[in-house]
């Protein structure tokens, strides 16, 4: 074998631990090749892009925030989005744990390939929702939810549609690719 390494894509769902143990609903549920190691971690409340490799120096690279990966999320948040909200997520906020590095921020329309959540969002009769497209290169903990929140848009769902120059593309909900 070369020293090529695998990596896998994963679309994971919601509810889902980024992880192989344990008693609750995790990746054993839905990836069975062995040797395989998340790379960077994604909430159990948050969907999309997970990768996985088995080639620990990869791993390394992709997870370390000193790589400076760019990270694209999908933001469904509570209310009319507003410039201002925009441009300070752009400049970067300032959280309990420091500054945010400035990120690309603009709202975007619902994607029209988006699976369904399971449980849906609950809707409140009077009060929109829009959508954020949001790219970081930091991952403090649960980094995208504090920010949204900060700048007055509580984020209702979260999807990780890249990581790098990896794309999440058509890959259904629960379901994974092997590069």
């Amino acid at each position: 074998m070369g020293n090529h390494a695998s990596v896998i894509l994963f679309n994971k769902p919601f509810g889902i631990l980024c992880q192989f143990s344990g008693n609750e609903k995790n990746l054993s549920n839905f990836i069975n090749e062995k040797g395989f190691y998340p790379a960077g971690r994604l909430d159990k409340d948050s969907e999309g892009l997970m990768i996985l490799t088995d080639d620990g120096k990869l791993q390394h690279q992709i997870s370390n925030p000193k790589f400076d990966k760019e990270k694209t999320y999908l933001v469904q948040v509570d209310g009319k989005v507003t410039h201002d909200a925009i441009a300070q997520l752009s400049q970067g906020v300032a959280l309990k744990d420091g500054l945010t590095k400035p990120a690309k921020a603009s709202v975007v329309q619902q994607p029209d390939w988006l699976w369904s959540r399971n449980p849906s969002i609950r809707k409140r009769k009077n009060i929109p929702t829009s959508w954020i497209e949001l790219k970081i290169t930091e991952g403090k903990n649960r980094q995208v939810r504090r920010m949204t929140a900060h700048v007055g848009f509580p984020t209702l769902r979260l999807i990780r549609t890249q990581i790098g120059d990896w794309k999440l593309n058509n890959i259904k909900l629960g379901k994974y690719e092997c590069l």
